[in-house]
């Protein structure tokens, strides 16, 4: 008799929890998908219009490397999911040009096809004062509504994939698997995983920091929408080098942040007075666009995500024998959702 197969359980339907259904379900493993809103929810952490992806850690070359392969892993993941989400338009890092020649080190050593480009070449940033720009020709952005739709699609094609909207957890219980909902069913599952976003601190207990980020989303004038077409998403930039921007294209906005605008907040209804508007102004006076006045003003977007108390970004935990958790750090959780599911099924197999 062929042993039975493991089932799965996924509370939050991100990026995390759909790209650990595809994953698990992939393998044959019966998958329940839940979470609190519609699926996807345009509410979530992980729901907007896109993410960048960019590899280089200019002094840090293992993560150079690691992000590198993680980039061939959104590939593979677009021909299986048979849906066009990623935007090979190039990506931009503006480094100091002191730090120049490490960067094109570290860019080199992971295989990644790099040039260097003066800041003339792009007139429509602003880039840092002696700084040059680090060109990853495979660099790109995610459109990351898209990556979600695409999930759910194929996920909702599998005879074994259970999707359910509307279902609100309550409790989980990491040392027997019990996910308790509202009024009192309790599921369980070979392997559970929490992936609720800025949400987990309702349902595990695990160290985190909550941060609240604000983005700002630009319509450039008409006659610059050409030149944005296909120029590449750019980080490092801003007063002091955190920011980023994504570029408009394919119905997307221009979107800007910064980690300077990125706070520490004790819970999501904190609201000091002006919050919103104060981040929104400060973020909108960032050197970053030139003749930045020209562009129109859409929309600004508070969201939040959890940090690692103890490591300051995402974390894989096991909370217990068949319990997991991840903590999402804004877009590097995104970009690095993938990996989840396959630490999860590297541990199971064991």
């Amino acid at each position: 008799m062929a042993a039975a197969r493991p089932t799965v359980l996924i509370v939050g339907a991100g990026v995390t929890g759909l790209m650990a259904a595809v994953r698990f379900a992939r393998a044959g493993w019966p998958v329940s998908v839940l979470d609190r809103g519609r699926i996807p929810n345009p509410s979530g952490a992980s729901f907007d219009q896109h993410r960048v992806i960019r590899a280089l850690a200019p002094t840090d070359p293992v993560a150079t490397r690691r992000a590198a392969a993680l980039r061939a892993r959104w590939l593979a993941l677009e021909s299986l999911l048979d849906a066009a989400f990623y935007r090979r338009i190039g990506a931009v890092t503006a480094v100091p040009e002191d730090q120049v020649e490490s960067a094109m080190n570290s860019a080199r050593a992971a295989g990644l096809d790099v040039s260097l480009v003066v800041p003339s070449a792009m007139p429509l940033v602003r880039f840092p004062a002696g700084s040059l720009g680090v060109l990853e020709h495979d660099g790109g952005v995610l459109m990351a509504d898209r990556v979600l739709h695409a999930a759910v699609r194929w996920l909702s094609r599998r005879p074994d994939v259970q999707l359910r909207p509307g279902q609100e957890v309550r409790a989980v219980d990491a040392e027997y698997g019990r996910v308790t909902l509202a009024g009192g069913v309790v599921l369980t599952a070979d392997v559970v995983l929490i992936a609720t976003g800025p949400w987990s601190r309702e349902l595990v207990d695990v160290p985190m920091v909550l941060h609240r980020q604000t983005m700002i989303y630009l319509r450039p004038p008409a006659d610059l929408v050409p030149r944005w077409d296909h120029a590449p998403a750019v980080g490092g930039v801003g007063r002091d080098g955190r920011a980023w921007l994504a570029p408009p294209g394919q119905g997307s906005l221009l979107k800007i942040s910064s980690d300077a605008v990125c706070r520490d907040v004790p819970s999501f209804d904190y609201a000091p007075p002006d919050d919103a508007r104060i981040w929104t102004s400060r973020l909108l006076r960032e050197p970053i666009l030139t003749d930045a006045y020209r562009y129109t003003f859409v929309a600004a977007k508070q969201c939040h995500y959890v940090t690692d108390a103890v490591s300051g970004g995402a974390s894989l935990i096991r909370l217990g024998p068949n319990v997991w958790s991840r903590t999402a750090a804004g877009g590097d959780g995104f970009r690095t959702a993938p990996l989840a599911a396959e630490r999860i099924a590297e541990a199971m197999a064991a």
